[in-house]
């Protein structure tokens, strides 16, 4: 009946799986007074802590879910607190009481577009998680000629540091043939650290100009400007929880078990008394 810990706190809202298990790692989480180790589990009345401070966490049905459309512009880091002062991506975002904005995924400092973030760290991870197979478009302006032969291998694969990569398609968005700068859409499934221009860099190609324009089936809309931000519709985010396999589960996770059982057993007629077989009379 139990349920990983990072599992958890992530349901919580309080970052993603992979954040809080360097959390954990580090000695910032305590269970009963004990501090954490990564690969424990936890049980519904188990009292968590996180950096001294108790962490109240939810059952997934009792979690109200939010998503947001954030249009990120160029100049900000994908992260919290930066070291160098820079401005963040959550700079910008909405206030929350009780909860915390998880984001979906990361876009490098240079570039911009449709950046998602949710108040539920179960389905932030499950989104990014690449055995789902989001795929991910890009508007890209691509310094230097993208011949037949450099267009062929980087559909078909490229060896870079971490790995083969590859876009899925790559169509013509523009500009004369004979300008130096020619627009492309591409899309990959990937989620690696600076894969599209890596993949370019790959065939001699400088990225001029990249915006991420959708995700899975979420486009960036037209309307969002630099740096604001707008919710999904409830439509939306049932079809993103539905991909991911999180819609309708109503009983999951150890709370979701726990309460399940106990209707159960209210539910359940009194036993009988039996006669013992083998009792002498």
């Amino acid at each position: 009946m139990s349920e990983k810990l990072q599992k958890v706190l992530a349901r919580a809202g309080l970052g993603s799986r992979r954040e809080l298990e360097t959390w954990i790692e580090s000695g910032r989480v305590s269970v009963n007074g004990k501090i954490a180790t990564l690969g424990d589990r936890v049980e519904p009345e188990d009292v968590i802590r996180v950096d001294g401070h108790i962490t109240k966490t939810k059952a997934p049905e009792d979690m109200v879910r939010r998503v947001i459309a954030y249009h990120k512009p160029v100049g900000e880091v994908c992260s919290r607190n930066d070291p160098e002062g820079r401005p963040t991506v959550f700079d910008n975002l909405p206030r929350l009481t009780g909860q915390r904005w998880v984001q979906v995924g990361r876009l490098d400092i240079n570039t911009s577009g449709l950046l998602l973030f949710t108040t539920d760290g179960e389905l932030a991870h499950r989104l990014m998680h690449p055995s789902n197979g989001f795929v991910r478009e890009y508007a890209v302006r691509v310094r230097g000629e993208l011949t037949r032969e450099k267009r062929k291998a980087l559909l078909d694969g490229v060896m870079l540091e971490d790995g083969i990569s590859k876009f899925d398609t790559i169509t013509d968005a523009g500009g004369a043939e004979e300008a130096a700068n020619h627009w492309y859409k591409v899309s990959l499934k990937g989620g690696k650290y600076r894969e599209v221009r890596r993949l370019f860099e790959s065939q001699e190609l400088e990225v001029a100009r990249l915006i991420r324009v959708s995700f899975g089936e979420i486009n960036l809309p037209p309307q969002l400007k630099a740096g604001r931000w707008m919710d999904l519709t409830p439509d939306e985010m049932n079809q993103l929880a539905g991909k991911v396999d999180l819609r309708g589960k109503q009983y999951t996770g150890l709370y979701g078990r726990a309460r399940l059982r106990g209707q159960r057993a209210d539910k359940k007629p009194p036993s009988k008394a039996r006669r013992n077989p083998y009792r002498r009379s």
